[in-house]
């Protein structure tokens, strides 16, 4: 009975680790998701922007030269 016992707190002590890392990657992933839904919704924004950017008409005028030219 001793060898039962013993397998089974070997099988008692592994199951809580797992717990433990499936918590930590759950996490992990949960963080990562928020980041990357982010970070796309900043790059949607840039590129509307950019393209905006592109489709204003540009000024015939050349720039003037800076102050101290």
């Amino acid at each position: 009975m001793t060898d039962l016992s013993a397998r089974i707190d070997a099988l008692e002590m592994r199951l809580t680790e797992q717990d433990v890392v499936i918590d930590d990657l759950n996490a992990t992933i949960t963080a990562q998701w928020r980041q990357i839904d982010a970070l796309t919704r900043q790059m949607a924004k840039l590129v509307e922007e950019v393209e905006q950017a592109s489709h204003r008409p540009a000024s015939g005028a050349p720039e003037p030269p800076p102050p101290h030219y």
